[in-house]
Parts: structure tokens; C-alpha cells; sequence
């Protein structure tokens, strides 16, 4: 099943879920977002499908439609780094030594749950930003709660897959690295997330070491900057969801990002191969990602305010 949240071309409508089959959207009539048909194993999914076929509110070329986030607000999103060749690259590039104690565990954050973009949205660059920044990533979205699960139940409270864009101000995170614990305004500009939630029935017959055979591409401006594969994940997404419910509840829409797959941002490819041919995103720039069988996004960037500045602090001591 592949699923998405859209609107019609009227401008007053409101966000609408339907199935995607055959190139064309069958809206629904019972539920109007992701997060009605999550709580159990699938079964409000598969019978919501059924409904569109046989009762739909409406059945729209998929062209005619504006594809929106998938979620408008996930109740949480846990960004991991499980593609090594990205992190390990990134962490050189910046002339520092990489932990081997990430080869240990799988490593999270947690990120900006209501700054979400859609499929054809704007991204407003912050005013006083020089390094913006995409980054590739796989993301999953939790069906079912769980606490302390094995990797192997873990897959089984898996609703779906998507592609997560995570928009990233390097300038602005390389002054908070350091002095923050986590990253913080550096990862506010937005995470797209969309266009598509594709159940993992869908992908079964790719799969591939820890994840999925898939392509995974990105380009600016009509120029391919990043040709990367699911299957060179090191951590599977069981695997992450595992450790991430040690000791803690996940719910039903809770968002679960895989992090860069290698090659995946600005940061790798021009620290690789130099800024000249991979210089930081612009104004008016437009990115496209896409992975197989997930869809593809496209977002322009646009300038926005510059923000007021704060007078620094002063301490006796």
C-alpha cells in the first residue's frame, strides 16, 4: 500500500489521506490523516485500502493534487546516524577522529517534530545563514506502541517507510557544536517528510543486507549530487527501533529517521571534493530527492528574515 496526505487544487481546502494506486489518489472518507489508521498491526490500514477502492470520497490524478507532509505534527522524531560511510566522511572532513564506539551502538537525536515539509513547500534559508545544507535520509513511521522490543518485533511496528529530508544550517551548527548538548537552531529549518508511506510488503523483495536494494538520488538544480543505496544502511531499522524503546514506550507516529545515506549531503560531497563543485545551497536553488519505490520530493529555497540579534552575557566571577 502506498499512502500520502494531499489537497485539491482549491486553496481553502483542507489536508485529505488517501491510497495511491494506479497514478491516481482515492481520498477517504473515514479518516483524514495517518495517525487514525495506526495502533494495531496493519489492520486499519488494510481495511482503510479497501474502503478507498470500493467507497472512495473522491479519485484524483495523482499530477492534479498537492502532495503535503505526511504527518503535521509526529509526535516525535528520533534522527539516527546509521549510515557510517556519511558520518565517518563528515567527521574527517571536518579533521576530526571518528569514534569507533559508533560501530557499537546506533546513536539518535531528537529533532524539530513541527517545522514539517511537504512536497513542493518552500524552505526559507535563515537570514543570517551561508551553509544550507540537504540531507537523504530513509525514515519509518511507528504503527504499533512497544517498549523494550527485540530487532525482530520491532519490524513488526513498522507502518510504513518515507523519505526524510533533513534540512541543515552547517554555519549555524558548527557554532552550537560545543556549546549545546545537541544540535539545536542548526536543525530547525525544516524536515521534509513524504510523499509517500509505503508499506514494508511493498519493499519485501528488495531486501539487502540491513535494508532494502533501493536507489537513493539527490540533485540541485537538475545536477545529480548524490547517488547512494538503502542497502549500504548499517543499522537495520529493527535494530534502531529496538534500541530505542529500551526502557522507553514508541508510539503510534513517532517518526524514526535512518540518517544520511553516504554521499547524501553538501557537507560530505564538498568537504570530498571540494566546495567549488559542491558549493552550499542558495536562494532560488532547487532540490530534488528521491528514493525507489518511495517517491521523490522537490523543494525551491528561498532567503528569510534576518533574525534580531541578542547582546551577549557578561559574568563576574
Amino acid at each position: 500500500m502506498r499512502w500520502t496526505n494531499y489537497r485539491t487544487a482549491d486553496a481553502t481546502d483542507t489536508d485529505k489521506f488517501g491510497l495511491v494506486q494506479d497514478d491516481k489518489v482515492h481520498g477517504l472518507r473515514s479518516a483524514s490523516g495517518l495517525t487514525e489508521l495506526l495502533g494495531d498491526d496493519g489492520a486499519k490500514l488494510r481495511n482503510a485500502a479497501a474502503e478507498a477502492i470500493d467507497s472512495p470520497l473522491e479519485v484524483l490524478p495523482l499530477d492534479e493534487v498537492r502532495l503535503r507532509p505526511l504527518l503535521a505534527q509526529p509526535s516525535s522524531i528520533r534522527d539516527f546516524s546509521s549510515f557510517l560511510q556519511h558520518y565517518r566522511t563528515s567527521i574527517i572532513n571536518l579533521g576530526q577522529q571518528f569514534d569507533e564506539k559508533l560501530l557499537q551502538l546506533p546513536i539518535f537525536y531528537y529533532t524539530n517534530n513541527t517545522n514539517m515539509v511537504g512536497d513542493g513547500d518552500e524552505v526559507s534559508i535563515p537570514g543570517q545563514a551561508t551553509n544550507m545544507d540537504y540531507e537523504l535520509e530513509i525514515a519509518c513511521v511507528v504503527g504499533k506502541a512497544g517498549i523494550d522490543l527485540t530487532p525482530e518485533e520491532a519490524e513488526r511496528h513498522i507502518a510504513g517507510y518515507c523519505i526524510l529530508n533533513d534540512w541543515s544550517v552547517r554555519d549555524v551548527l558548527a557554532e552550537e557544536l560545543g556549546r549545546a548538548p545537541m544540535p539545536a537552531k542548526g536543525k530547525d529549518a525544516g524536515i521534509g517528510l513524504g510523499p509517500f508511506l509505503v508499506t514494508p510488503d511493498e519493499l519485501e523483495d528488495r531486501r539487502s543486507g540491513h535494508g532494502f536494494d533501493l536507489a537513493m538520488t539527490a540533485s540541485v538544480n537538475g545536477k545529480v549530487y548524490t547517488q547512494g543505496n538503502w542497502a549500504s544502511i548499517n543499522w537495520s531499522f529493527g535494530e534502531m527501533l529496538s534500541y530505542a524503546s529500551r526502557n522507553v514506550w514508541l508510539r503510534p507516529g513517532d517518526v524514526i529517521g535512518g540518517g544520511t545515506v553516504g554521499g547524501g549531503c553538501i557537507l560530505e560531497l564538498g568537504g570530498t571534493h571540494g566546495r567549488d563543485k559542491y558549493p552550499w545551497l542558495r536562494d532560488g536553488d532547487e532540490v530534488t530527492v528521491e528514493i525507489e519505490r518511495l517517491g521523490k520530493m522537490t523543494n525551491r529555497l528561498r532567503r528569510g528574515k534576518t533574525p534580531v540579534p541578542l547582546a551577549p552575557r557578561t559574568m563576574d566571577f
